[in-house]
């Protein structure tokens, strides 16, 4: 089973900084794409950032300038450096990937537990 673990959240000052950490793990044979999300108290879940096998990125309007979506293909992890952040940022924070493990013919969608960020003074 592919399994995705988050790491980094955490509770911040606004204009502070916090560096999520994911990484899958499991029967993993290729992954395509990593992205992060979030979802805020009576939000949707929103795709934060992107980034393709081939490093491709993209982000939402709102974090642009902000947020750095990085990915190691090696590794089948991905990184969130969120920078000024805002309190409007709280959410939970999830990672998602698109992978195909090593006994299966078809690629699925995976998801992490999810991290709390909280961005208050």
């Amino acid at each position: 089973q592919v399994q995705l673990m988050e790491s980094g959240g955490g509770l911040v000052q606004p204009g502070g900084s916090l560096r999520l950490s994911c990484a899958a793990s499991g029967t993993i044979f290729n992954v395509n794409a990593m992205a992060w999300y979030r979802q805020a108290p009576g939000k949707q879940r929103e795709l934060v950032a992107g980034v393709t096998s081939g490093g491709g990125t993209n982000y939402a309007d709102s974090v642009k300038g902000r947020f750095t979506i990085s990915r190691d293909n090696a590794k089948n992890t991905v990184d969130l450096q969120m920078n000024s952040l805002r309190p409007e940022d709280t959410a939970v924070y999830y990672c998602n990937a698109v992978a195909r493990p090593n006994y299966s013919p078809r690629y699925s969608s995976y998801w992490g537990q999810g991290t709390q960020v909280t961005v208050s003074s």
